[in-house]
């Protein structure tokens, strides 16, 4: 089962940036599309943002088209995902999966974005 371990989060003011991390353990990880995903309070969790295995084709939700940037780093098991021009309705915990999703949550990181 591979483990996921999400960083980067924070406190940021409206216009601002920042960039996500996610740490992938396990061998199953240079396989597999992976995405970021981000719960609001009080709303279900969505998918934003999709990489291939390859790192060739990424995949966006239309509210943060241009703005969010999927990266990925296949030896060091690691995703990113670089946000500017972040707005308050960013604010969510950050989480990263497959885009099934397959694999356990990790714990997610806070993004919080003032006006």
């Amino acid at each position: 089962q591979v483990q996921l371990v999400e960083s980067g989060g924070g406190l940021v003011q409206a216009g601002g940036s920042l960039t996500l991390s996610c740490a992938a353990s396990g061998s199953a990880f240079s396989i597999a599309t992976m995405g970021w995903y981000r719960q609001a309070p009080g709303k279900q969790r969505e998918l934003v943002a999709t990489i291939s295995r390859g790192g060739t084709s990424t995949n966006y939700v239309d509210s943060v088209k241009g703005r969010f940037t999927i990266s990925r780093d296949n030896a060091k098991k690691m995703v990113y995902l670089q946000m500017n021009s972040l707005k308050p309705e960013d604010t969510a915990v950050y989480y990263c999966n497959t885009d099934q999703p397959m694999w356990n949550w990790g714990q997610g990181t806070q993004v919080t974005v003032s006006s």
